[in-house]
């Protein structure tokens, strides 16, 4: 049979690594994926690069749409070059169908930058939503949208692999304390919502931000605060086991809301207490964590120096409360058979019946 699974990264990305190629890893039936340059992000810079593995991905692609297939799934978008187009013909052309997102890209019109007003993720997003057999999203905002355009949705988180973190083994706090966040240099700048929080708490606790991500500062007189750690997945693993509190302020604006929270997975994984905001399904996932939810400025000070002053018990509790949650509530191996059923991978080949 003709199987393939199309996404936008290659597998350093975290939004395709968790929502495609930790799945693939993870059943016996071969796979053909189309990553698009196989590059961690396709901006232009990226594009720019390599103009002639551009032209052959996108003949590719286009080749891939032309050819009848027997099961195909589209993550995100097939081309940062395609206004929806592509996206349609390929999941028109398969006898199955399935479609995954997990951000609120059917409200990403491209803001921002010319090359993105060129090419929405919104009109690929309603157009592969609108063609699908199956919708299967990272959570139930982003279900709720697609529900008004497409026939079959499905909710599916996206899951962490708690077994691949290496746990943290002891709950003193570091000196100085270490708070952290992960994630990619577009996004850094959500942390400028609790600016005048991580000065507080620097200036009361000594408290620094580590940040695995980017090594280029963009956080302007917080950088005085910041220590940058590039990602890899052993930095990323390393890192959090040693850090002493997670941090994942959101603002509250309807993208904001399709996120799936994935930090917080991140730092449950690692058993590390952590912070948010509950914005969309961080609110969900600090409720089945046990983790404090932070609001406002003060709601912010209040949680980070509960656990800062608390004991190391508390912290520890806090901790591995939430990491065995991970794993009963987030984990690939609590959700692969509802996963396979939703993708379709049943013994007759069709949609499964997974709700």
């Amino acid at each position: 049979m003709k199987r393939h699974a199309v996404t936008p990264y290659g597998r350093e990305a975290g939004s395709s690594r968790v929502r495609v190629f930790s799945w693939l890893d993870r059943i016996d039936t071969h796979i053909d994926v189309h990553s698009y340059l196989s590059r961690r992000n396709a901006d232009p810079r990226e594009l720019l690069r390599r103009p002639d593995l551009v032209v052959r991905v996108e003949r590719e692609l286009r080749r891939l749409a032309a050819d009848r297939t027997d099961w195909l799934m589209l993550h995100r978008e097939a081309s940062p070059l395609s206004r929806g187009g592509l996206e349609r013909d390929l999941l028109a052309h398969t006898d199955v169908a399935i479609y995954d997102f997990d951000d609120a890209l059917q409200w990403d019109a491209g803001e921002g930058a010319t090359w993105r007003r060129l090419a929405p993720k919104s009109a690929k997003a309603l157009a592969a939503v609108r063609t699908a057999d199956r919708v299967v999203a990272g959570n139930d905002v982003l279900a709720d949208w697609a529900s008004d355009h497409a026939r079959d949705v499905v909710v599916v988180p996206s899951c962490v692999a708690v077994g691949d973190y290496r746990p943290k083994p002891d709950y003193g706090l570091s000196d100085p304390p270490r708070l952290v966040w992960i994630g990619s240099r577009d996004n850094e700048e959500v942390l400028t919502t609790i600016g005048p929080v991580l000065e507080e708490v620097h200036s009361r606790f000594g408290a620094r931000l580590t940040l695995i991500g980017s090594a280029q500062p963009t956080l302007g007189t917080l950088e005085r605060l910041v220590d940058r750690v590039p990602w890899s997945p052993g930095a990323q693993h390393a890192v959090l086991a040693t850090a002493d509190l997670g941090l994942m302020p959101l603002r509250d604006d309807p993208y904001s809301r399709g996120k799936c929270g994935y930090k917080l997975l991140q730092y449950a994984a690692a058993g590390l207490p952590a912070v948010a905001s509950p914005v969309g399904a961080n609110s969900t996932i600090l409720t089945a964590l046990g983790q404090p939810a932070a609001g406002g400025r003060q709601e912010w000070v209040d949680a980070l120096t509960a656990i800062l002053e608390g004991s190391d018990t508390d912290r520890a509790l806090l901790g591995r409360r939430a990491r065995d949650a991970a794993a009963s509530h987030y984990s690939y191996e609590a959700w692969k058979a509802r996963w396979e059923s939703a993708v379709g991978l049943t013994t007759d080949g069709t949609p499964g019946g997974a709700s």
